[in-house]
C-alpha cells in the first residue's frame, strides 16, 4: 500500500448480501499516485537487482503466508464479494499455487543461442538473447476472482523482476489489502509492490502515464478498449483478458447428465455466474435436446441460493444489486422476445436465482452478448456444424465446449471454433495456472498463465560477440 499518506477519501466496502458495511478503501489522489509511479521506478531497479533465487524465495514466501491465513482470507473474499464460501477457499489456494508456480518460473526465465552461421561472412560472430524485465506493470484487477487474477499478475511481474502496481476492485478491495501486508512481510521490496486503490481515473491514470510500462488488464472489453487507447499515446505493452460469451455445444451423442451437470457447475454454480469463462450459451442437437433440457431443469432445482458463508450454499448475492437488476432485465428480454423460463423467479436484492432458458433464438441478445449471472440459455441446432457456425458468430474468442463420444468430432469441431481454448466433455470454466488463457476477437489476444505471462513481463535484448569463435 503507499504507507501512511493522506488520501482524497475513501470509499465503503459492503457485503453485498446483507449490506453490512465490512470495511473502508482508501482512494488515492492523483499526486499520491504520481507519487506512487515515481517510487516503482526505484523499486524496478531493485528487482532488477534481485537474483532469481531471491526472487523465488520472496515468491514462496508469499505463498507460504498467504497460506497461514487462508481460512480468514477466505471468509473475508466471501463477505465482500459474494461467491459461496468453498468456492473461496478454493480461490485461496489456487493463488497459493500461483505464486509457489511463479516462484519456480522465475528460475527459468530462458534466452536463446542464434546460429549465426546461417548468414554469410558472420560465421565467426556469436549471438545470444537475454529476457529482461520491461519495468512497471499496473495490474488492473477485476472483482470477480480477485484474489486469483490478482496473483497471476503481481506474481508474474515480480518472478519477472518488475515492480508491480496494483489497483483493485473498489466493491471488493478487502482481501487484497491484507494480502499486500503479507507481501511486504516476506521481504518484496515496499516500492516494488503496491496497491493503489482508486476508480476508474486512476486506472486511466496508469494507462497513460510514461512511468508504467505494461498495463495487464482482466475486464471488459469496452475498459480493454478505453485503456489501449490510453497506452497507444507512450506505446506501453497492453495485456488483456477481456469478454467472454462461451458455447456449449451437446451433440447427438453426448452424455446427457453429465453435459447437463457441466452447465450447472460451470455457468450457474461457479462465481454466481459472473465469470469470463462461464458457460453462457448452450447449442444443443434436436435430436438430443428435450432430454437435455430436462436434466438440466432437474439439476438447476437442486441449487441452493443464500448467504455466501452458509457452507450449503450454491449460490450467493451478485457483487452489487445493480448488477443484478442488469441481469434480471436481460432474462426479461429474452422472455419478452420468446424464450420459455424453465427455472427462475424475481430477483431478490442482489440475490438472481439460477436461471435456465429454452427456446432462445440465436439473435436474441441473451446469447449474442454475455449475462454476468447465474442464466442459462439453451438454443437448438439441426447439426454440430450449425452450432459451430453460430458460436463462431461471436466477436468474443475465449473458450468453448463440446460434448460427444466420437473423438473425431470433437477434434473436428474444435479445429472450427475461433477461440482460444477448447474443452472436450466439460466445461469451459476451467483455468489451470499451468495452461495458457486467453483468446482472439474482442476478447483482447492476449495469454495468461505460467509460461505465458513471464514472457510478455519481460524484454528480449539480442548480444553479439564479434569474432568469439575465431
Amino acid at each position: 500500500m503507499l504507507g501512511n499518506q493522506p488520501t482524497d477519501g475513501s470509499l465503503p466496502v459492503h457485503n453485498p448480501g446483507n449490506g453490512a458495511l465490512l470495511g473502508e478503501m482508501p482512494v488515492l489522489t492523483e499526486e499520491q499516485a504520481r507519487q506512487a509511479v515515481e517510487a516503482a521506478q526505484r523499486g524496478r531497479r531493485a528487482m532488477a537487482a534481485t537474483p532469481a533465487h531471491e526472487r523465488a524465495r520472496m515468491l514462496n514466501a508469499v505463498a507460504d503466508g498467504i497460506e497461514r491465513r487462508a481460512a480468514e482470507l477466505a471468509v473475508t473474499l466471501a463477505a465482500e464479494n459474494g461467491k459461496p464460501i468453498r468456492q473461496t477457499r478454493e480461490e485461496v489456494a489456487a493463488a497459493i499455487r500461483i505464486f509457489r508456480g511463479f516462484a519456480g518460473e522465475a528460475t527459468r526465465i530462458f534466452g536463446r543461442q542464434i546460429p549465426l552461421d546461417a548468414v554469410p561472412g558472420l560465421e565467426r560472430h556469436l549471438a545470444v538473447t537475454v529476457r529482461e524485465p520491461l519495468g512497471v506493470v499496473a495490474a488492473i484487477v477485476p472483482f470477480n476472482y480477485p484474489v486469483e487474477l490478482y496473483a497471476h499478475k503481481a506474481a508474474a511481474a515480480l518472478a519477472a523482476g518488475n515492480a508491480v502496481l496494483v489497483k483493485p476492485p473498489e466493491k471488493c478491495p478487502l482481501t487484497l489489502m491484507e494480502i499486500a501486508g503479507i507481501v511486504t512481510g516476506a521481504g518484496v521490496p515496499a516500492e516494488a509492490h503496491r496497491l493503489v486503490p482508486g476508480g476508474p481515473e486512476l486506472a486511466r491514470f496508469l494507462a497513460s502515464t510514461p512511468g508504467v510500462q505494461m498495463i495487464s488488464l482482466t475486464g471488459s472489453t469496452a475498459a480493454g478498449r478505453a485503456l489501449s487507447e490510453l497506452a497507444a499515446g507512450t506505446l506501453k505493452r497492453t495485456h488483456l483478458e477481456l469478454g467472454g460469451n462461451d458455447a456449449l455445444i451437446v451433440c447427438a451423442d453426448a452424455d446427457v447428465e453429465r453435459a447437463a451437470e457441466a452447465v450447472v457447475l460451470g455457468r450457474l454454480a461457479r462465481g454466481n455466474g459472473q465469470i469470463c469463462c462461464a458457460v453462457k450459451r448452450i447449442y444443443a442437437e434436436d435430436g438430443v435436446y428435450d432430454e437435455f433440457a430436462q436434466a438440466l431443469e432437474a439439476q438447476a432445482r437442486e441449487l441452493v441460493v443464500g448467504d455466501q458463508l452458509d457452507e450449503a450454499t450454491d449460490i450467493g448475492p451478485l457483487i452489487t444489486e445493480p448488477a443484478a437488476i442488469a441481469v434480471a432485465e436481460a432474462v426479461d428480454a429474452a422472455v419478452r422476445g420468446g424464450a420459455k423460463p424453465v427455472v427462475g423467479g424475481p430477483r431478490d436484492g442482489a440475490f438472481v436465482p439460477p436461471t435456465v432458458l429454452v427456446d432462445v433464438a440465436p439473435e436474441e441478445e441473451a446469447v449474442a452478448e454475455e449475462i454476468f449471472g447465474p442464466v442459462a440459455p439453451l438454443l437448438r441446432v439441426g447439426d454440430p456444424l450449425e452450432a459451430v457456425e453460430l458460436a463462431n458468430a461471436s466477436p468474443y474468442g475465449l473458450q468453448a465446449a463440446i460434448w460427444t463420444r466420437d473423438v473425431q468430432r470433437a477434434f473436428g469441431l474444435a479445429s472450427r471454433l475461433e477461440v482460444g481454448g477448447v474443452v472436450i466433455n466439460g466445461s469451459t470454466a476451467l483455468r489451470a495456472e499451468n495452461l495458457p488463457f486467453g483468446g482472439p476477437k474482442l476478447t483482447g489476444g492476449a495469454r495468461e498463465g505460467l509460461h505465458d505471462t513471464l514472457l510478455e513481463m519481460t524484454e528480449q535484448k539480442t548480444i553479439i560477440v564479434m569474432d568469439a569463435l575465431s
